[in-house]
C-alpha cells in the first residue's frame, strides 16, 4: 500500500500544523465564509497539482467554492430531505472514492438551518469525521463561529483532527491553531498573523490580546450565551406574541415563522402540515415548545394527541372547559439521534436499514440501547421535568415519526412504560430513564423491525421522540385511580 501525503497548499500553514497527516479532518471557525474560502482555494489548487481525487460536497446557498478551472467531482447534496437521506448520500461517496481523497464541504452551519437543530449538525460531524478518517482522506470544513451551542461546538471539537480558529481584523489574516492532534511544537497553540507569505506567530502579549479581545469567547466568559437556531426561532415567536397581545404592529412575517416552526417540531408530512397550520396558531406552537426535552420532532403519537385537542376546542367552545390541561412533556426526536450516535449504535441500526438478515444485529443493538447513556443537558432536563410532575403517576410512551400516521399505526410494535414514580429523586429519575430506554430498545424490537420490513418501511427514516403524560386520575389515600379506564 502506497504512502499518502497530503497538503493544505499553503507551505506556511503546513509548518504551523507540523504536516498533514492522512485522516486529518481540518475545520476552520470563521465569521464569513469569504475567510474559508482562500483555504480551500489553496488546497484545491494543490490537489490538482498532484493528481488527488477532489470532491466538493454542494449543498448550501452560500458563495462557490471550488476555483474556477479546478477539475473537481461535485455531488450536489439535499439536506431539505432529511439527516438519513443526505448522510446516505455522503457515505456513498466516501465509498466509492475510497482511500486518500480530498474533500471540501460547504458550511456545516448551513445543516442547521435545514435540519432546524443543532444537536443534528453534531451528530453528522460525530458520524462522517470518523469515517473520513478511516478512508485517510484530507477534508475541509467550515464552521460559523458563535451560531452554535456549546454542546455543538464541543463535539466538533472532540471528533476533529484539526480545530483552527480564522480572523480577519483590518484585512489582515490571523490564525489560531486549536486543536491538531498528535502534534506539537513550541508556538503551534499561538495566535498567528499572515504575513510576508508566513504565518508569524504573535510573541508580544499585548498583540495577542488586542485581537482576541474582540471577540467572544463562551467559554470562557459566562455572561455570553451562544443561542442555536432552535431557541433563536422560539425567542422569536415569543417576542411576536407580546407584540401580538400589546396591540402593537408586528414587522415579522408570522405566518412564515408558524410554518417554520410546524415544520421543526411537528410534521414534514404535507397531509399533516395544513392540517395543523389549520387548528393550531403561534401561541398553541409557542405551549408546545415550552415543554419540549431537546429538540426535533415530536413523533406521530403526540402530535396527533394535540391536533386532536386543537380540532376538539375549534368544533365547539365547551370542550375547552371539559378537556383536561395538557401539560404532557416531549423528548424531540433529535434526543433519541444523538443518544444513538454517542453510544455508538447508529452503526448498527444504519446496516440494519440495509439487510433484511438482520436478526444478529438488531439483538446487539437492542443490548447497548438498554445500557446507553445521555447526554448531561439532556440529563439535567429530565430532573426538571420530574420536578415538576412531582410524584403524579406517569406514563412514558412511545411516539416515532412513522407511528399514527396515515397509513401506518403501528399498534402494539412500541413500549409504553407506565410509572408509579414514588421515592426519592434519584430513584425516579432512574425509573425514568430506563423506561426511555425501554421505548428507545423496542424500535429494534423484532415484531417492530417485522412490520417495517412487511409494509416497506426499513429503510425509512424513523425516529423516535417521546411522549411524557401525567396519569390522569386522583389519589385515594396510598392508592391513585384514573377516573375512568377501558379498553377498545
Amino acid at each position: 500500500m502506497t504512502d499518502l501525503t497530503f497538503s493544505t497548499g499553503i507551505v506556511a500553514l503546513d509548518e504551523v500544523l507540523d504536516g498533514i497527516h492522512p485522516g486529518d479532518n481540518i475545520v476552520f471557525q470563521v465569521d464569513d465564509i469569504e475567510d474559508y474560502t482562500p483555504f480551500v482555494h489553496a488546497f484545491c489548487i494543490d490537489n490538482e497539482k498532484e493528481k488527488r481525487p477532489l470532491i466538493y460536497f454542494r449543498f448550501a446557498e452560500h458563495v462557490w467554492l471550488i476555483p474556477e478551472n479546478i477539475k473537481a467531482e461535485v455531488f450536489h447534496l439535499h439536506p431539505d430531505k432529511g439527516f438519513e437521506h443526505f448522510i446516505d448520500e455522503v457515505f456513498t461517496v466516501i465509498e466509492q472514492y475510497g482511500r486518500g481523497a480530498c474533500y471540501v464541504f460547504d458550511s456545516l452551519s448551513e445543516l442547521a438551518v435545514d435540519w432546524y437543530s443543532d444537536r443534528m449538525v453534531a451528530n453528522f460531524f460525530m458520524l462522517t469525521c470518523p469515517y473520513l478518517f478511516d478512508f485517510e482522506t484530507e477534508t475541509y470544513f467550515a464552521l460559523l463561529r458563535n451560531k452554535h451551542s456549546q454542546y455543538t461546538v464541543s463535539k466538533i471539537y472532540e471528533t476533529a483532527q484539526i480545530i483552527l480558529d480564522v480572523y480577519n481584523e483590518e484585512n489582515r489574516i490571523y490564525l489560531h491553531p486549536l486543536k491538531v492532534w498528535k502534534r506539537y511544537s513550541s508556538t503551534m497553540y499561538m495566535l498567528h498573523v499572515w504575513k510576508d507569505n508566513k504565518f508569524v506567530p504573535l510573541m508580544k502579549s499585548a498583540e495577542t490580546s488586542e485581537i482576541l479581545t474582540k471577540y467572544a469567547q463562551p467559554w470562557v466568559d459566562f455572561t455570553t450565551k451562544i443561542q442555536d437556531i432552535w431557541s433563536k426561532t422560539f425567542n422569536q415567536a415569543h417576542k411576536i406574541l407580546d407584540e401580538i397581545r400589546a396591540g402593537k404592529g408586528v414587522s415579522a412575517d408570522v405566518e412564515n415563522l408558524e410554518e417554520r416552526i410546524i415544520r421543526m417540531m411537528l410534521t414534514r408530512d404535507p397531509k399533516l402540515f395544513s392540517r395543523v397550520k389549520q387548528y393550531m396558531n403561534l401561541e398553541d406552537l409557542i405551549e408546545i415548545g415550552r415543554r419540549m426535552i431537546g429538540t426535533g420532532l415530536i413523533g406521530g403519537k403526540a402530535l396527533g394527541m394535540l391536533l386532536a385537542q386543537s380540532i376538539l376546542k375549534d368544533s365547539d367552545s365547551k370542550w375547552n372547559e371539559r378537556l383536561e390541561q395538557h401539560d404532557s412533556f416531549c423528548i424531540g426526536s433529535d434526543v433519541f439521534y444523538s443518544y444513538l450516535v454517542i453510544n455508538n449504535c447508529w452503526w448498527k441500526r444504519y446496516k440494519i436499514r440495509k439487510t433484511k438478515d438482520y436478526s444478529d444485529l438488531a439483538a446487539q443493538a437492542r443490548e447497548i440501547l438498554e445500557r446507553g447513556k445521555f447526554p448531561e443537558d439532556i440529563i439535567e432536563q429530565f430532573k426538571n421535568m420530574l420536578s415538576y410532575f412531582g410524584q403524579s403517576p406517569i406514563i412514558v410512551r412511545s411516539s416515532s415519526l412513522l407511528e399514527d400516521a396515515y397509513g401506518n399505526a403501528f399498534s402494539g410494535k412500541y413500549e409504553s412504560i407506565f410509572l408509579a414514580n414514588q421515592g426519592p429523586p434519584e430513584k425516579r429519575l432512574k425509573k425514568f430513564t430506563e423506561a426511555v430506554r425501554k421505548v428507545y430498545r423496542s424500535t429494534l424490537s423484532d415484531k417492530a423491525l417485522n412490520y417495517r420490513l412487511r409494509r416497506g418501511l426499513l429503510d425509512k427514516d424513523e425516529q423516535m421522540a417521546v411522549l411524557v403524560q401525567r396519569v390522569s386520575g386522583s389519589r385515594y389515600g396510598d392508592l391513585f385511580y384514573p377516573q375512568l379506564a377501558g379498553v377498545g
